[in-house]
């Protein structure tokens, strides 16, 4: 088999099909922890590397990385994606009014929340994309996700394991240290990756949770949601699957709405093919909408782009997804 090129400039533009289907057979990791697995790459965090990532822990620093979940997101309804509605059930106002029912004046509030699960800075579960009707380790879609929810990759089984070395590639402003942005469409390469990677001094290993940052949040909060959610972004090649698969990360994460670059590479109809290759081929698990800003000023400031990371999903049995606030401790 012929090793899919990494250069985008050998992408066959017409034909989307042919494309994703060489890198999917190329990089897929079906079996490679058996028939059972329902981790795919979170597998390489060893509980070794989450020891030595402590390690990197000097400050006690910690910065949470999410976006807030409130009605001032970005989500337009697409669909039915919208933002987050927050209920109070009991207020400060019912206890004042002693009209809860409690005993000896106690009085409390109470709170709900409605939300798509991938409203705000989250997790795509191993049950969240199909290629061609297969789920991640080769099991049929509709073996693993009913309406009852993911029944055999669901997001509750990586609530316990999604802690390791993170490592920040701020390709923004590595490529464009001017204004720390990158522009929409713009498609992050492997060797994009690379490069923000040795300017940074760090070495992206087995295990790695990599966080890339576009600088598309900082633009959007200055000048309004406009299409961050759905529209052009930068982002990830199809043409980085190759590197995805031989640096062996066991997650990544942008701060971008799709993760990939958009519109996609391809001059007819294509939708997000780099997430139908690395999510049921890989097994790759991927975050969208994380906050890197405060991330990237503390890093550029001390010169360390590593950390120790968490960002444990919730545990929504048979969830393909799950918002999450992961926290970055320096």
């Amino acid at each position: 088999m012929t090793t899919p090129s990494d250069n985008p400039a050998d992408l066959d533009r017409t034909d989307p099909e042919a494309e994703i289907s060489a890198r999917a057979e190329a990089y897929r990791n079906w079996g490679r922890w058996g028939q059972d697995d329902v981790l795919g790459t979170l597998n390489f965090i060893e509980p070794s590397q989450r020891v030595a990532a402590a390690g990197l822990v000097r400050d006690g620093r910690v910065i949470s990385l999410a976006q807030s979940f409130d009605t001032n997101g970005p989500q337009k309804g697409w669909r039915r994606r919208t933002n987050p509605v927050h209920t109070m059930t009991d207020t400060g106002t019912d206890a004042e009014r002693g009209n809860q029912g409690f005993p000896h004046g106690i009085g409390g509030a109470d709170d709900v929340i409605s939300m798509p699960l991938q409203c705000s800075t989250q997790w795509d579960g191993l049950g969240h994309i199909f290629d061609h009707g297969n789920a991640w380790n080769g099991r049929r879609a509709g073996d693993v996700v009913t309406s009852e929810g993911d029944l055999v990759t669901g997001i509750e089984h990586a609530a316990s394991v999604i802690v390791s070395r993170g490592v920040l590639l701020d390709v923004g402003r590595h490529l464009r240290p001017d204004t720390g942005e990158l522009p929409d469409g713009y498609a992050i390469t492997a060797t994009d990756l690379d490069a923000a990677a040795a300017a940074q001094g760090v070495v992206i290993g087995r295990g790695d949770i990599v966080l890339v940052r576009t600088g598309q949040l900082a633009r959007a909060r200055r000048d309004g949601w406009g299409d961050y959610a759905g529209g052009p972004a930068p982002g990830l090649s199809l043409t980085t699957a190759g590197w995805l698969h031989r640096t062996e990360i066991a997650a990544i994460a942008t701060d971008t709405w799709g993760f990939e670059v958009r519109p996609n590479e391809f001059d007819v109809p294509a939708f997000q093919p780099l997430h139908q290759v690395v999510i049921p081929n890989l097994g790759l698990t991927i975050g969208e909408m994380w906050d890197l800003e405060s991330l990237a000023e503390v890093c550029a400031e001390s010169g360390r782009y590593e950390f120790l990371l968490s960002a444990a999903p919730l545990p929504i049995t048979g969830a393909v997804g799950s918002p999450i606030n992961p926290v970055a401790i320096l």
